[in-house]
């Protein structure tokens, strides 16, 4: 009970300095990201069965999602659906960040241990930035459907092919793709301001969720460029994922994941 009693004392210590310790941004350049992602690769190459099991998630849900849409009139919303999932990426990938850690520290990386954040003692802080993305997941979407409204007004596509041709071949559609992609940039620049090492960091040490997405805006801030690019890279790795039914996700997340933890290490002082 007296030992039990000091690892309980010291783990509060320990949490307490966490809290109080600034948290350091570094400068990192485009090397960086390139050996973020090829950590990012070998750490899947671990274990990719494991790794795929738990981003099968990511590509169901968005699949399920997709197949809502095509019902009906909300067929519009596809794109946007798939366009969207970088909002949530981030929180979705919280688990494979733990994989990561857990790797780095010579811990046992078997998949079950992805739930371990669960037990975090920044749990609540991870459910309160996840709970943001989430809401800022509905409010792109509600705003591609009042572009949908306000520029191809209340024409019901019969299905998909149909809707690309009247994307592609109208002035209408012309400014949809125009206004929705700039609205959709915005959405995407705010959150990997706010989320590109804040999870990571809420995993790693026991801060606020406020504390961890003002580092995340003060890395981005540090370096403009290798950011700029690491969201392109992400974007351009999820689109891709995307094609053809999502099932390119289930290899696509668990690799950005991991590598956002690597990208995380160069970016945050230990």
């Amino acid at each position: 009970m007296a030992e039990a009693r000091s690892i309980s004392r010291d783990r509060k210590e320990i949490d307490r300095a966490d809290a109080n310790r600034p948290v350091r941004i570094r400068k990192i350049g485009v090397g960086d990201l390139r050996q973020a992602l090829a950590q990012g690769l070998d750490d899947f190459a671990q274990q990719p069965s494991h790794l795929v099991f738990l981003g099968l998630i990511y590509p169901i849900v968005g699949f399920l999602l997709a197949r809502a849409s095509m019902d009906g009139e909300w067929v519009m919303l596809l794109f946007p659906i798939m366009a969207g999932f970088a909002l949530v990426g981030p929180f979705a990938a919280i688990g494979i960040y733990e994989i990561s850690r857990r790797r780095e520290q010579g811990l046992d990386t078997s998949w079950r241990h992805a739930f371990d954040v669960l037990r975090s003692p920044s749990r609540l802080s991870i459910l309160l930035l996840g709970v943001l993305l989430m809401l800022l997941f509905v409010a792109w979407l509600a705003a591609a459907l009042v572009i949908y409204r306000r520029t191809l007004g209340f024409y019901e596509p019969a299905g998909i092919m149909e809707l690309v041709g009247q994307v592609l071949t109208t002035r209408a559609g012309w400014a949809l793709l125009i206004v929705g992609n700039g609205v959709g940039f915005v959405f995407a620049a705010g959150v990997l301001a706010i989320s590109v090492v804040s999870f990571p960091l809420l995993l790693d040490r026991r801060v606020d969720a406020f504390t961890a997405m003002g580092a995340s805006l003060r890395a981005v801030g540090a370096n403009p460029g290798p950011m700029a690019l690491w969201g392109l890279i992400v974007a351009a790795a999820l689109v891709a994922g995307s094609i053809p039914f999502f099932v390119g996700l289930a290899v696509a997340v668990p690799v950005l994941g991991h590598a956002t933890w690597h990208l995380y290490r160069k970016v945050v002082e230990r």
